[in-house]
C-alpha cells in the first residue's frame, strides 16, 4: 500500500511541475540569431486568444537600463526591460500568425509568426516585411 501511495504521489507531482508544452505561454531566453548568445528573458501569454509578449529582463546589455529610442509612438524613450514587443498573434492551427513583434534595437516593427518546435522546447519566432519568406527567424529557449 505504501509503495501504490508512493507512486502516486510521485505522478502526481512530475505532472504537476512539469511545463505546457503545448502553449508558448512562459518564459523564454531569446537567442540573438546572428551571435548565438542569450540576449534577454520573455514573458509570452495569452490574454483574450491574443498572444503578447513582454521583455522583463536583458541578459548582458551595452548599456545600463536602456531605452528605445528609435521606437515610434507610446513606446518611444520607453525602457525596453518590462516593454511588450509582441502583440496581435492569433492561434491558427499550429502556429500564432497576424501580430507584430518589435525591434527595440532599430524600432522597427514587423509582422510575426511563432511556433513551438521540438516538443514545446523551443519557439520559433519570424519577424518579417510583407511575406513571411523575407524576414529573418530566432529560435528561442523554453525556461523552466
Amino acid at each position: 500500500m505504501k509503495k501504490i501511495l508512493l507512486t502516486l504521489i510521485t505522478v502526481f507531482t512530475v505532472s504537476f511541475v512539469s511545463a505546457d508544452n503545448t502553449s508558448p505561454e512562459g518564459m523564454w531566453k531569446t537567442i540573438d540569431d546572428e551571435t548565438g548568445q542569450p540576449k534577454s528573458l520573455v514573458k509570452i501569454w495569452i490574454d483574450d486568444g491574443e498572444l503578447k509578449g513582454q521583455i522583463t529582463e536583458l541578459l548582458n546589455p551595452s548599456e545600463p537600463n536602456p531605452i528605445c529610442d528609435e521606437c515610434k509612438g507610446s513606446r518611444k524613450n520607453q525602457p525596453i526591460e518590462g516593454m511588450e514587443f509582441v502583440w496581435g498573434l492569433e492561434k491558427d492551427g499550429d502556429e500564432w500568425k497576424g501580430g507584430k513583434i518589435l525591434d527595440p534595437n532599430n524600432g522597427k516593427e514587423y509582422k510575426a509568426n511563432l511556433e513551438l518546435i521540438e516538443d514545446g522546447a523551443k519557439l520559433s519566432v519570424r519577424g518579417f516585411i510583407g511575406f513571411a519568406l523575407i524576414g529573418r527567424t530566432q529560435v528561442w529557449e523554453r525556461v523552466q
